[in-house]
């Protein structure tokens, strides 16, 4: 039986480690260094070979909460970002790096307040693709669950899951396109990549265009509404910055314009800003449709901490099916 656990978040953790030692760099800067072609050690943050991020950081935190306590807890998954911060839970080698400063804010929030429903960043501002990076774990708590009318308590779950840092609609919608998009790739393998998400956009706009506040939102997602003219734009049209609609266009970017998890991950990597965030973003929904199989095995041998996360991979696919 396939583990959707294994594929979705070791390929999104290896997309963030491929990522980490070019964060920040320009595209151009990739290219004047040379492209990245595997992993890399040092680099932004000096960091050994194979090292991952908040991303994965916030992603695991995450999972150990659902592993724990069988279900989705906000105040058990806040309480393990606090353990990340502050303790160095979550990370490869017990300290943590490269926080997000809207993240960070909500965590010091929830520490001094106790509430994650209002801890969370409001307004404009609150579109950074934090809460997109680390929501793979809550889309497939409800994909694994297979009851076909879940999809409404799947979106109020990951909009309320996105909220805990990122408490804006269109944040919410992008966690909402990720899960629709997550969950056809799951449901319908033997399709085409660009069908699934082709099929999973549509059920989003479907879903959002139903309520008041969030149609007046679609139009900033407009770009990946017909995947089939979205692929041949150019990349120099193609933004990989930290907001959450660069962060989702390049992710989809990279997954219709390539042919392997390979080659879209490091697609994703070289286009350089933030890099690891775009790979590891890409790289959830390239594990699901490839398979943990066909992640490059020099990559995973180098990657920090792996038995600790696949060992958690597996014994979350086992927690969730034992309900």
């Amino acid at each position: 039986m396939k583990n959707i656990w294994l594929d979705g978040i070791m390929g999104l953790v290896i997309g963030d480690a491929l990522g980490c030692p070019v964060q920040f760099l320009s595209r151009e800067a990739i290219e004047r260094r040379g492209s990245v072609t595997g992993m890399e050690g040092y680099g932004t943050f000096h960091m050994p070979v194979g090292t991952w991020t908040d991303d994965s950081s916030m992603t695991l935190a995450t999972l150990d909460s659902i592993l724990d306590k069988n279900k989705i807890d906000p105040d058990n998954i806040m309480k393990n970002f606090v353990k990340w911060k502050f303790e160095g839970a979550y990370t490869p080698f017990g300290q943590a790096f490269d926080e997000g400063i809207t993240c960070t804010n909500a965590i010091d929030r929830f520490v001094k307040e106790g509430d994650w429903k209002t801890c969370g960043a409001t307004g404009e501002y609150a579109n950074g693709n934090g809460a997109l990076m680390r929501i793979l774990p809550i889309c497939l708590y409800y994909i694994d669950q297979q009851n076909i009318g879940l999809d409404e308590e799947a979106i109020r779950g990951i909009h309320a899951a996105g909220s805990f840092t990122h408490n804006h609609i269109r944040s919410n919608m992008a966690c909402g396109f990720y899960y629709f998009m997550a969950k056809e790739i799951v449901d319908h393998r033997d399709m085409e990549l660009q069908a699934c998400l082709q099929k999973g956009i549509e059920k989003g706009i479907q879903y959002y265009s139903s309520d008041k506040e969030c149609l007046s939102e679609l139009e900033h997602f407009q770009r990946i509404f017909h995947l089939s003219t979205f692929a041949k734009v150019p990349e120099e049209k193609i933004k990989s910055s930290g907001y959450v609609i660069d962060s989702i266009e390049a992710a989809v970017w990279c997954l219709i314009t390539t042919d392997s998890f390979q080659e879209c991950v490091l697609k994703a990597v070289n286009l350089g800003d933030d890099s690891d965030t775009v790979a590891a973003i890409a790289g959830g929904l390239a594990g699901l449709f490839y398979g943990y199989e066909a992640i490059p095995n020099q990559w995973l041998s180098v990657l920090q901490k792996r038995e600790y996360v696949e060992n958690m991979c597996r014994r979350v696919a086992i927690c969730i099916r034992s309900k």
